[in-house]
């Protein structure tokens, strides 16, 4: 069910917090659909929470990453926050904390438990409330929060290199395993120009390991990439 005053206190439990406002914890969860089904409900939607939570947990990786790794280039140390703060990772943050059952959504949101969609969802909301939090107690309990369910990835990630782009990750294990370059091949083109559809190949020397299909040349290659990096179990 929804977060309410009756089980707020499993949630408090299990980030560790107790909020002196309970209604800020309680709005962090309120998608815009669900007011559109409910227009008196006492609390707004979440969206603005979202934005000022967006900006203290990418300050607050900033900070960390600047403070623990001086000897890290920009260009690095930007890729690692991505990873981080992206709404991928932070959908999965939200599903092992169990956010998903308190969000408020409309009918159809609630039935749709997969997808894109459901992602963003799950991840803004744990934006919401990080910004709920930083309202409630300031950016002190908000690092706690991030350092202990986001910024604890971070080993994990540097040691996956998983915040390296597909074709990046790809090519840096080929040539590590097998001292070779992929290489990426169009397997076929299709469609009129304005509307063209690519099947791109990746191959190491002679051996085809995966295909990727997308609207650019530069899309089918990435998606070949992760292809590729399932294929050969390096993800």
């Amino acid at each position: 069910m929804p977060v309410s005053p009756t089980n707020l206190k499993e949630l408090e439990k299990t980030i560790g917090v107790e909020f002196k406002d309970p209604k800020l914890a309680q709005q962090a969860f309120v998608h815009r659909s669900y007011l559109n089904e409910h227009p008196t409900f006492v609390l707004g939607h979440n969206e603005r929470l979202e934005f000022l939570g967006d900006a203290v947990l990418e300050l607050v990786v900033t900070e960390y990453l600047y403070e623990h790794y001086p000897s890290s280039p920009e260009g690095e140390l930007t890729n690692w926050r991505a990873s981080l703060v992206n709404a991928h990772m932070l959908a999965s943050v939200a599903i092992d904390l169990g956010l998903e059952p308190f969000m408020y959504l409309s009918r159809g949101e609630a039935k749709e438990r997969n997808g894109r969609a459901r992602q963003y969802i799950l991840a803004n909301a744990v934006e919401a409330l990080i910004g709920a939090l930083y309202l409630d107690q300031g950016i002190d309990a908000c690092r706690a929060m991030i350092g202990q369910f986001i910024l604890a990835r971070l080993p994990a990630i540097l040691e996956s290199k998983s915040y390296m782009d597909p074709k990046s990750r790809f090519q840096e294990i080929a040539q590590e395993k097998f001292g070779i370059t992929p290489r990426y091949q169009v397997m076929e083109e299709t469609g009129p120009d304005h509307n063209k559809h690519f099947s791109v190949g990746v191959f190491l020397d002679a051996d085809h390991v995966a295909t990727g299909e997308g609207m650019s040349k530069q899309e089918a290659q990435i998606q070949a990439a992760e292809k590729g990096l399932e294929a050969k179990g390096w993800t």
